[in-house]
C-alpha cells in the first residue's frame, strides 16, 4: 500500500512539472519558428526549381520563381526573426566576452598562417585538411570556454567590521547553475580591464577584490567556495561593481574573459591599533584628566600626601600643621570619566604633508575612541556636521569610527574657533580632547582649562 502510495505521489509531482513546463511555452513564437521553417523550406525548393528552369532554357519562369523565393526569404528575415529574437534568451550567447591572445595562441596563428601560405601555393590536399582542423580547433576552444563561462553566479562575502591595515578573511562563492555541463578551469579577478582604466583614469572608490581566484572544476549544478585573504591598506568606502571570469580552457590559445554583476560596498573603519604618537600623549591626557576630575565635589574623600601635580589650594593646613608634612584634600568624584573627543577637519592647505598629518590625525582620533571604550568612559564626538549624545563609549564606539572612516579634510583660508570651541558650558561638564589643525594661538583661553590639545603639525 505505502508503494502504490509513494508511486501515486511520484506521478502526481512528474504530472504538475510537466504541466508547468507546458504553461511556460511561449506558442504564439513557436508558432512564428514552425511557420518561418515552412516558409524558407519552401524557399529552397522555390530556389532549386528555378534553378531547373534555367537550365532547360525557361529563363522568364525561372526569374519569377526565383524571385518569389528571395521574397519569401526576405518576409521571413524581416518580419519573423525579429520577434522570435526579442522572445529568446540571449543573455547567455549575446553577453560581452573579451578575447586576448595567449603567448600560446600567438604561436598557433602563425602555424595557421605559414600552412596557409603553404597549401595556396602547393595546392596540397593534406595541407588543406590540415589547415581546417586547425580552423576547426579555435572554433571549437571559443564554443566550449563559451559553454563554461555560462551560468556562473558570484557571491563575495565579508566581514561585517573591517579594520584598515588589519588582514582577514573574506569568501569567494561560485556557483554552476547549468543543467548539463561541467565549469572547468575559470579564474575570478575584482581588477578592471586596461582599457576601461585608460578610458576612465579616476576611480572614485577603489575595489574590494585585487586578486585572482582559481577554480579548476565545477560540477553541474553545485557551487564551491575559497577564502581570500584581504587587507585594506586606508580607510574609507571600498565598493566592487563587477567580478571578471576568464578562462584559457580547452587549449589555452586564447583567454576568454566575461564580466558579471557583483555589488558589494564595503565601509573600512581607521585602524585602531596604538601608534607611537598614542603611547606619548596617553600619560599627559591622563595626567590632565586626574587633574580636572579630580576637586569636582565638595564631599572629602581622603588626606593624602603633597605631591608635585598637587594644586596649592588643595592644602590641608591643619593636618600639615598638625603632622607637620604638607598633606592635600582629594574629593571625591561626582562622576566617572566624562570625554568630549573633538574632531576638526579644518586644515590651511592640501599639500601631501598637510594630508599625511590629517590621516594620522585620524587614525589617532580612532586610537582615543577605542581606549576610551576599553577602559569604560563616557564619551561624545563632536566634528563638523555631526555630533553623537553623551554615552557608554560602547554605545557610540562605531558610530563614531564609520564618521571617522569617511571624514574629508575642510580647507579653510583663516582660522575661527568656529562651534566645536565656542560652548562653554560643554567644557565645564566634560573634559574635552581636542584635535585640530589649527594654530595654537587660535585657541580661546578659556577652554585650555578643561580641554587637551592635540595640534596636527605635531604629528
Amino acid at each position: 500500500m505505502s508503494v502504490e502510495v509513494q508511486s501515486g505521489g511520484l506521478s502526481g509531482r512528474t504530472r504538475s512539472a510537466g504541466l508547468g513546463w507546458l504553461a511556460g511555452i511561449d506558442r504564439a513564437a513557436w508558432r512564428r519558428f514552425f511557420l518561418a521553417l515552412f516558409a524558407l523550406t519552401l524557399a529552397l525548393f522555390l530556389a532549386l526549381y528555378a534553378t531547373g528552369l534555367s537550365q532547360s532554357g525557361h529563363y522568364k519562369q525561372a526569374a519569377v520563381v526565383a524571385a518569389i523565393s528571395l521574397l519569401l526569404t526576405v518576409l521571413v528575415a524581416v518580419r519573423v526573426v525579429p520577434g522570435l529574437a526579442s522572445r529568446t534568451a540571449l543573455q547567455y550567447w549575446m553577453a560581452r566576452v573579451e578575447y586576448e591572445f595567449t603567448r600560446e595562441g600567438v604561436v598557433f596563428l602563425a602555424m595557421i598562417a605559414v600552412i596557409t601560405v603553404a597549401a595556396l601555393n602547393t595546392g596540397n590536399n593534406l595541407l588543406f585538411i590540415i589547415l581546417s582542423c586547425l580552423l576547426a580547433a579555435i572554433l571549437a576552444s571559443g564554443m566550449i570556454s563559451r559553454i563554461a563561462l555560462r551560468g556562473l553566479e558570484v557571491d563575495l562575502a565579508l566581514r561585517e567590521r573591517i579594520f584598515a591595515g588589519q588582514s582577514f578573511l573574506a569568501r569567494l562563492h561560485l556557483e554552476n547553475r547549468k543543467q548539463f555541463f561541467p565549469t572547468f578551469s575559470v579564474t575570478i579577478s575584482g581588477r578592471a580591464a586596461a582599457r576601461k582604466r585608460r578610458r576612465r583614469p579616476m576611480v572614485s572608490t577603489p575595489s574590494i577584490l585585487n586578486q585572482d581566484v582559481y577554480f579548476p572544476y565545477l560540477p553541474r549544478r553545485s557551487s564551491a567556495s575559497q577564502d581570500v585573504t584581504l587587507t585594506f591598506p586606508k580607510r574609507g568606502s571600498y565598493s566592487q561593481a563587477s567580478l571578471r571570469i576568464s578562462t584559457r580552457f580547452p587549449f589555452g590559445f586564447l583567454r576568454k574573459t566575461q564580466t558579471i554583476p557583483c555589488t558589494r560596498e564595503v565601509l573600512v573603519l581607521p585602524s585602531v591599533q596604538p601608534t607611537q604618537k598614542f603611547f606619548e600623549i596617553l600619560p599627559q591626557l591622563g595626567n590632565e584628566l586626574d587633574s580636572y576630575l579630580k576637586g569636582r565635589s565638595h564631599d572629602l574623600y581622603a588626606i593624602r600626601d603633597y605631591q608635585q601635580s598637587d594644586s596649592a589650594r588643595h592644602v590641608d593646613w591643619k593636618a600639615t600643621a598638625r603632622v607637620r608634612q604638607l598633606k592635600v584634600r582629594e574629593f571625591t568624584r561626582e562622576d566617572e570619566r566624562r570625554l568630549r573627543l573633538v574632531f576638526d577637519p579644518r586644515i590651511p592647505d592640501t599639500q601631501p604633508e598637510t594630508l599625511e598629518r590629517f590621516e594620522k590625525a585620524v587614525t589617532l582620533c580612532a586610537c582615543l575612541a577605542w581606549h576610551f571604550y576599553e577602559t569604560g568612559a563616557t564619551v561624545s564626538f563632536a566634528t563638523a556636521g555631526f555630533e553623537t549624545p553623551m554615552a557608554p563609549a560602547g554605545q557610540v564606539l562605531y558610530a563614531i569610527l564609520e564618521k571617522l572612516a569617511l571624514i574629508e579634510p575642510t580647507v579653510t583660508d583663516g582660522y575661527s574657533p568656529g562651534r566645536l570651541f565656542e560652548d562653554p558650558s560643554r567644557a565645564a561638564q566634560s573634559f574635552q580632547v581636542v584635535l585640530t589643525g589649527q594654530p595654537r594661538e587660535s585657541i580661546p583661553p578659556g577652554l585650555r582649562r578643561s580641554a587637551y590639545f592635540v595640534f596636527m603639525d605635531s604629528l
